[in-house]
């Protein structure tokens, strides 16, 4: 016998309703407004939750209680790993720069075609190219140049130096928020009132733990994917084969988007066979094996392995969590959008199951 255990919609519970779709609604256009003020911060939590286990690492290796000494030993290694990273591809990466610059010097003034592409669409790649001098973009007086043909030198300068202000402060965040990660977590809960903090501490629990798959996992297939295509492309021998390899492993994070790179690599086998001792679909199709090896490896090796159980979501709903969490949040809400995803669609599918079992 069916047993009907839903509430009447009373008025009381309509205006409650709407009250809350209303706050939410705030919420949301909060957030949008102020996004390019919480980006650092988001950033800051996003680093320091991938951080976490490093300093608990830390904590049980000097056997201290204390928080502060092993966050400032995290922090410093970390930089100090970036920093020999840098030490040691920086100065390949200004080699390819430069290495690119002349190959645009030598051949823009050249109108050979490549094979199989129309001239439409080649021509004005290469009178782009005629009036793109790299080594002058990276001159500080020709970027002020730039900067006093668009608007005054000072609002370019204030407004340089506050972006700046804001990404400094994502490093100050980094240090308090690994400081003080367990308070805030504490904290955070206990502004939830006691009626519902039961049910949010669920909630929190299963959202730590899908967050915990997709950004430390993800980010640990990520890397491995920037040095595949970083291996892969110096193979191919191409110019800027690092910052390509890099850019991909970064946008990896998102899914999907690391394909959006497949356009300046196009664009950059496009320059180099302009010197006529490559030649551009060869070029071009050796990097699209590099694609599709370094993709075979990533999703059918080491995302089993590293993540485990997929995500369990059509692509076609990847996409559209990109779109709706990319339109309401930027680039924040692009970030969270594929675990927050999985998490209502288990929680809908969760609300479904007791519905059906309530009518029976």
């Amino acid at each position: 016998m069916a047993n009907d255990s839903s509430r009447p919609f009373t008025l009381d519970r309509v205006v409650r309703l709407v009250i809350g779709l209303a706050l939410l609604a705030a919420a949301v256009w909060l957030i949008n407004v102020l996004r390019n003020v919480l980006l650092p911060f988001c950033l800051a939590c996003l680093l320091a939750y991938m951080m976490e286990p490093l300093v608990e690492l830390q904590m049980r290796l000097l056997r201290m209680r204390s928080r502060v000494l092993p966050a400032l030993l995290t922090i410093i290694e970390v930089t100090a790993v970036l920093g020999l990273l840098g030490y040691f591809f920086v100065p390949s990466v200004i080699d390819e720069i430069n290495h690119l610059d002349a190959i645009i010097k030598q051949n823009s003034d050249k109108s050979g075609t490549v094979p199989f592409l129309p001239d439409d669409v080649v021509r004005p790649i290469r009178q782009w190219l005629g009036r793109l001098n790299i080594n002058d973009l990276l001159n500080s007086s020709h970027f002020a140049g730039l900067i006093n043909s668009g608007t005054s030198f000072v609002a370019a300068t204030v407004d340089f130096l506050l972006h700046t202000l804001e990404w400094l402060l994502t490093f100050i965040y980094v240090i308090f928020i690994l400081i003080d990660y367990p308070s805030l977590m504490d904290g955070f809960k206990s502004l939830i009132p006691a009626r519902y903090r039961a049910g949010v501490a669920r909630v929190g629990r299963d959202i730590g733990q899908n967050m915990n798959r997709y950004f430390r996992c993800q980010a640990l297939i990520a890397t491995c994917a920037a040095v595949f295509y970083c291996i892969g492309f110096s193979i191919v021998g191409i110019p800027l084969a690092i910052v390509l390899g890099v850019t991909v492993g970064i946008l990896y994070m998102i899914p999907y988007f690391q394909y959006v790179t497949l356009i300046p690599v196009a664009i950059v086998c496009i320059i180099d066979s302009s010197g006529g001792t490559v030649h551009f679909w060869p070029e071009f199709g050796s990097c699209l094996l590099v694609y599709v090896v370094s993709q075979c490896i990533c999703d059918y090796i080491l995302t089993p392995k590293i993540m485990g159980k997929a995500m369990g979501m059509n692509p076609a709903i990847i996409l559209l969590s990109l779109s709706v969490w990319g339109t309401l949040l930027g680039l924040i809400g692009m970030i969270i959008a594929l675990p927050l995803t999985a998490l209502l669609l288990a929680y809908y599918q969760d609300f479904l199951a007791r519905h059906e079992r309530a009518q029976t």
